[in-house]
């Protein structure tokens, strides 16, 4: 089977958030099942492009408003576990940065050019899978544009990493979409504009998100789509992420301070904690918290300096925040530093190296979410041996029970600073009990979360299409 994943995101050559990891281990897995499958995204002026060479595959023209050429690049040399082709548009897509104020017209030109290179290849593709708004009008164009009647019976399935973002814009910029029978213009519209992720939900011959309980949640809080999303509820799945357990794996990691296994995880993970709170000025000897992540609304954020300052109080914990997001927050967080020194320090901004030594150092990883599609950050947390504390929402629901259930981790019911701040008080006593919580450490690295599963049942999707 011949799979083409699109999408403006893919570790290691571009990431966000998720969605980056998500594209980057989905076809690896797939291809060790014995597919063939592939990632197109956008050629960004970037580390991972400066420092590799391409070959260029196919060259071309499309006009959007005003004519634009572009290459379709391969990566030569190349190591990733599937194969890779970046679509290059210098005049719309030649920046570092992956999202922009421009966006409209930087993605629908890197969706024109994508199917302007798929019509022709002898090869056609058996699936096309879209991954968000950026690639939602994909389905749409290849079922009614014209200039791809070729592929019109080609499959595709769009997948819903994030439904609160959906593309929109004007209709008066509908002219720019390769021409079709404009009496189909409706498979556009979704409340007086034109909504890629609207669209694709309507065209894609599957929907689906990154797991079974963000899929439901969706019905009832899609961002203005959950009509549609209801409607179209007999084409829709949830299946949920995996991660790639080869770049996740506290025994190879090439990021830690010490490397270890289940039966070497208590010293392993001292070693970490103990550098990391030495080059933080934070206290070993103390249950640590850490937050990683983006300081936006959909991750509770907001809620965190209050539930920090709260717990902070008590002088019993250590907390570790990275990340970066709204101003408001970063400042507030920040400002802990000087309220709680010894206690409470942090990074603003991301660092990936620091990422996975702060998921092997840390007892416990906060995670507020308010909407949470499926989480990465909570299977890390789990190979790592450290325990997730999340809210009830989304795919932390899928993956995370609470250890008072027969469970292994630390759920709360809300994204609010009381539930957070008595989850992390709930969290204190189970580290200060010692037996339960190494046994516990123990038990959740054995966890499989890894891609094979996940990868199978996309595959399995893909062949229900195709039969």
């Amino acid at each position: 089977m011949n799979i083409f994943h699109i999408s403006a995101e893919c570790y290691p050559i571009a990431k966000v958030g998720g969605l980056g990891d998500v594209v980057g281990a989905l076809p690896k897995y797939q291809n060790k099942l014995g597919e063939t499958s592939s990632v197109i995204m956008p050629f960004y002026n970037n580390k991972f492009t400066q420092s590799h060479t391409f070959k260029r595959v196919f060259s071309g023209r499309f006009n959007l408003g005003r004519p634009f050429g572009f290459d379709i690049l391969t990566l030569e040399d190349n190591t990733l576990g599937y194969d890779l082709y970046l679509v290059h548009i210098p005049d719309l897509l030649y920046t570092e940065y992956v999202y922009s104020s421009n966006d409209t017209e930087r993605f629908l030109g890197f969706q024109i050019a994508t199917l302007d290179w798929l019509v022709q290849l002898k090869e056609q593709p058996n699936i096309v899978h879209c991954h968000d708004h950026h690639t939602g009008l994909i389905p749409f164009m290849m079922s009614q544009s014209y200039a791809y009647h070729k592929l019109r019976t080609t499959p595709t399935v769009v997948t819903i990493h994030n439904g609160q973002y959906q593309g929109w814009f004007s209709h008066n910029k509908i002219h720019l979409i390769p021409p079709f029978d404009f009496s189909k213009a409706g498979l556009l519209d979704w409340k007086h504009l034109i909504n890629p992720l609207a669209s694709a939900i309507k065209c894609a011959w599957k929907v689906t998100t990154v797991s079974p309980n963000y899929m439901e949640e969706l019905k009832y809080a899609a961002n203005g789509l959950e009509d549609l999303l209801r409607y179209e509820s007999g084409k829709c799945v949830g299946i949920l992420n995996g991660i790639d357990d080869k770049i996740w794996d506290p025994a190879t990691d090439d990021n830690l301070i010490q490397n270890y296994s289940i039966k070497t995880s208590a010293s392993g993970k001292k070693a970490n904690k103990q550098w990391l709170c030495k080059e933080f000025n934070l206290n070993p000897e103390l249950p640590l918290f850490a937050f990683i992540g983006r300081l936006v609304g959909e991750k509770g954020a907001d809620l965190l300096p209050e539930i920090f300052n709260n717990s902070l109080v008590h002088k019993n914990l250590s907390i570790i925040m990275l990340g970066s997001g709204d101003s408001s927050v970063e400042h507030q967080l920040d400002q802990l530093k000087y309220q709680h020194p010894g206690y409470y320090n942090n990074y603003i901004g991301y660092n990936e190296r620091l990422a996975h030594i702060v998921y092997a150092a840390a007892d416990f990883l906060v995670m507020p979410s308010r909407v949470e599609p499926c989480g990465l950050n909570q299977m890390y947390a789990l190979r790592y041996g450290t325990v997730p504390i999340v809210n009830k929402v989304g795919g932390l629901k899928d993956t995370v029970r609470d250890f008072d259930d027969n469970g292994f981790g630390i759920l709360h019911d809300g994204a609010t600073v009381h539930e957070g701040s008595f989850a992390i008080f709930r969290a204190i006593n189970f580290y200060n009990d010692t037996d339960r919580f190494k046994k516990n450490r123990n038990l959740i690295m054995k966890i499989d979360h890894s891609w094979d599963s996940s990868a199978q049942a996309y595959i399995n999707l893909y062949n229900s299409l195709i039969l």
